[in-house]
């Protein structure tokens, strides 16, 4: 993406985020994203009869953190790093910009991809792991995971799973659940049993879903990050975009830097 592109996205996720357009994402009130995740165009997109993307470079497996409970809500507090988690769906070409972003920053984030998205969009996960990211599980279809009976949880996460395998060679480092802070029990056993020692919560919520605004999202997360947080944000959100460059500098200005999430726990 050339400058002035990245400069025409930002000044459209700005206006657009100032006026609280909704872009999709993971908004715990809808279990299936309406068309605009669904954009034919721009990088990473994979319309009808379009050629397969060739395989990405492997993911990280499933990360294994000793000493550390099953469900991780944040890292240690006695360093300098936090780690910025991104519920991965919606339009791909403002995903690239948020990645863009980061990279420019220096930052290195991590994707939590739901499968269909995916499906939709296989070369997002070249570009995701390309940039020096993290790539994990947010299930298959993005249902309310622990409301589901255990056969159709395990299908969501598995199904996932099987998409990550196929495009990168590994599962992926995390699974996230879908619609939920925290998993059930019954939930963080189907995720182990699918081959992922850990299950991915976070201690600092953006709200950016609600798409409040880019002013609101960086204060909510500069008002309550510390040292070890795991943030958790979205893709496809406007107002994230406009939002990520304020935060990474508030981030810099106390010292702090963003890191993969393995990165932060290992």
């Amino acid at each position: 993406m050339t400058s002035l592109d990245r400069r025409s996205v930002l000044r459209a996720a700005a206006s657009a985020a100032a006026a609280g357009a909704l872009v999709t994402g993971c908004d715990p009130t809808r279990d299936q994203d309406p068309g605009g995740a669904r954009s034919p165009g721009g990088p990473g997109s994979s319309g009808a009869g379009s050629a397969s993307p060739a395989p990405v470079r492997a993911a990280r497996p499933p990360t294994r953190a000793p000493g550390l409970p099953v469900q991780i809500e944040h890292g240690p507090r006695n360093g300098r790093a936090v780690a910025l988690t991104f519920h991965g769906r919606g339009d791909p070409k403002m995903a690239t910009t948020l990645l863009g972003e980061a990279e420019r920053a220096g930052a290195r984030v991590t994707v939590l991809a739901i499968g269909d998205w995916l499906d939709e969009q296989p070369a997002i996960a070249r570009r995701i792991l390309d940039g020096g990211h993290e790539l994990g599980n947010h299930t298959l279809h993005h249902r309310n995971i622990c409301a589901l009976p255990a056969a159709d949880a395990y299908a969501e996460i598995s199904g996932c799973a099987d998409r990550l395998r196929k495009l990168t060679g590994t599962i992926g480092s995390w699974f996230r659940p879908s619609q939920t802070r925290r998993a059930t029990p019954l939930v963080t056993e189907l995720a182990r049993k699918a081959g992922y020692p850990h299950v991915l919560s976070y201690d600092v919520d953006s709200l950016d879903a609600n798409d409040p605004g880019a002013a609101a999202v960086q204060r909510t997360v500069l008002d309550a990050v510390e040292p070890g947080s795991v943030v958790s944000l979205h893709l496809g959100h406007a107002g994230t975009v406009a939002a990520l460059p304020p935060i990474l500098d508030g981030l810099r200005r106390r010292g702090l830097r963003a890191v993969t999430t393995t990165e932060l726990v290992t």
